[in-house]
């Protein structure tokens, strides 16, 4: 069959000034990094030339090369590709129905691979997920077999083993970024945390076992979010979901819920985020405590300011700080300490940043800049970026760059696809002013950064 010569492909080649065995042999170089194997070599690279089909995979590898390269964002549509790559099919919810169901579910998981995927795409049915969120808005508990014969039986000191670990894991995450703990951690959960669930526990153990198993399986999802691997990452959310039913613990479940409208408005299904979001604020109502009120109102805010509803932004955004002004009148469980008025303004000034709303957005966001604890690295560097946009947002291109830069020294060492996209967008941002000799520095700083990274 002839096909025509792809000519985006071709052009974009040219102008990066590279040949077919340069390309082939930085395609290989760039999946190494991200611990793939790629067989590609000029004759693949002549095929593409000559108009031939590409795995999606490849595509995004490709345009992340030549992009780098280039000093500017490429996506495979620019290499001539889009139609090349194949709808997405929509990922099952896979919502189990029984406690065997999802404690088998999570083995299966933790027994998976993490493949850094952040281009992988991710389509969840709309009516499937709103079935997930039903079953868990009306699901009954199914309560814990307390009592029952095993050949160990644990206790609290063992519940507090876990949440101390799962504690140290959050903290390596927030310092270093998902990719630096994730594999120890699905190793202790799959062969320390999930076995002590069949074991013999009396009815206050075996609660609290079920909620810090939760955690853990909730900081497995988050890891995988923040590498890339969002199929995981939902899957792991909406598995630990159902295990937040196992004991009617509907804050905590509720906080998946925003963790699923997080990963949503991510990544660009904002009709979706909402509904989660919401569904978080309403089924937690009663039941959990004003911090983690103002954690769902902050969450339905970026949702809605990222899907262009200013009015109902200002509404979630007014009662996430009217939760926090009573954060300190109840105890909250230890899972929920980081959400400090640092993190609340900083989920606020991506809302003021995501509806262009310029002199807040440089206010909320250096004030959130100024108040987030150095220990939170990632949390920081994507203020920083924020500030950078925001700054941008004014027209201030020198405190934009400046910032930016500050921003992508302090995370350098994050094993973190969210914040590397951070930066890509602003790249993207600025790319009108690519001749500007502080925007031609930022960009080899960022080249230089990501260059050690992949080295360690």
């Amino acid at each position: 069959m002839n096909r025509e010569p792809n000519a985006q492909l071709i052009t974009v080649m040219a102008e990066a000034k590279v040949s077919n065995k340069g390309l082939a042999k930085r395609m290989r170089d760039a999946a190494g990094h991200r611990g793939m194997s790629l067989g590609t070599t000029h004759v693949a690279v002549q095929r593409w030339r000559d108009g031939a089909g590409i795995q999606p995979q490849t595509a995004a590898i490709m345009a992340d090369v030549l992009g780098a390269k280039l000093s500017r964002r490429i996506t495979p549509g620019d290499l001539g590709f889009f139609d090349t790559i194949p709808p997405t099919t929509p990922q099952p919810v896979g919502y189990p129905n029984t406690v065997p169901d999802v404690l088998s579910t999570l083995d299966d998981l933790a027994g998976e691979r993490m493949e850094p995927s952040d281009r992988a795409p991710l389509a969840v049915d709309d009516a499937d997920l709103s079935s997930a969120v039903l079953s868990w808005m009306i699901g009954r508990p199914d309560g814990i077999q307390a009592d029952r014969p095993a050949q160990q039986r644990i206790g609290m000191r063992d519940v507090r083993a876990i949440r101390d670990a799962a504690s140290m894991f959050m903290q390596l995450d927030f310092k270093y970024g998902g990719g630096h703990g994730h594999k120890a951690l699905r190793h202790y959960f799959r062969h320390e945390v999930l076995p002590l669930l069949n074991t013999s526990y009396s009815e206050k153990a075996g609660t609290a076992l079920f909620g810090a198993a939760a955690e853990v399986s909730q900081l497995l999802a988050w890891t995988a979010y923040d590498t890339g691997n969002h199929r995981l990452a939902h899957r792991y959310l909406t598995s630990t979901l159902r295990l937040s039913q196992v004991i009617d613990d509907r804050m905590f479940g509720a906080r998946i819920l925003g963790n699923l409208s997080h990963q949503a408005n991510y990544l660009g299904n904002h009709a979706q985020a909402i509904q989660l979001a919401r569904a978080a604020v309403e089924g937690a109502k009663g039941r959990a405590t004003p911090r983690a009120m103002a954690l769902n109102s902050a969450m339905e805010a970026r949702a809605l300011a990222n899907g262009g509803d200013p009015s109902g932004a200002g509404r979630a955004m007014n009662e996430a700080e009217r939760h926090f002004d009573h954060a300190d009148t109840a105890e909250d469980p230890t899972w929920l300490a980081y959400f400090d008025s640092a993190e609340l303004m900083g989920e606020l000034c991506h809302c003021f940043r995501d509806l262009k709303m310029r002199r807040k957005s440089v206010e909320a966001a250096q004030r959130a800049v100024n108040a987030t604890d150095p220990k939170y690295a990632r949390s920081l560097g994507f203020c920083r970026m924020v500030l950078a946009q925001s700054h941008l947002l004014s027209e201030d291109l020198e405190a934009a760059v400046t910032t930016a830069s500050l921003a992508l020294h302090g995370g350098d060492s994050l094993q973190s696809s969210r914040f590397q996209r951070y930066v890509t967008d602003f790249q993207t941002e600025v790319s009108t002013h690519a001749a500007n000799p502080t925007v031609i520095a930022f960009n080899d700083q960022v080249r230089d950064a990501l260059a050690r990274l992949d080295d360690e």
